[in-house]
């Protein structure tokens, strides 16, 4: 799934109330898609190791408490 760079923008500028160039805000998406992989790939093993059909949010919980962010 990709993060639109509009979104991108539109974050940025609300919190920094600055311009972001297209390229910049590509690549803060990829960095942003990336780490949802991660989370949820991390969030989808828990929860078939606690027999669970679903990803709650107790697994993404986990996920912060033993990598931060």
């Amino acid at each position: 799934m990709k993060i639109s760079n509009a979104t991108i923008k539109k974050i940025v500028q609300a919190k920094a109330k600055v311009k972001i160039s297209d390229d910049a805000a590509d690549a803060i998406a990829k960095m942003l898609e990336k780490k949802a992989t991660m989370i949820a790939r991390f969030a989808v093993k828990r929860a078939k190791k606690e027999r669970r059909d679903t990803v709650e949010e107790e697994d993404i919980d986990t996920y912060r408490l033993k990598f931060g962010g």
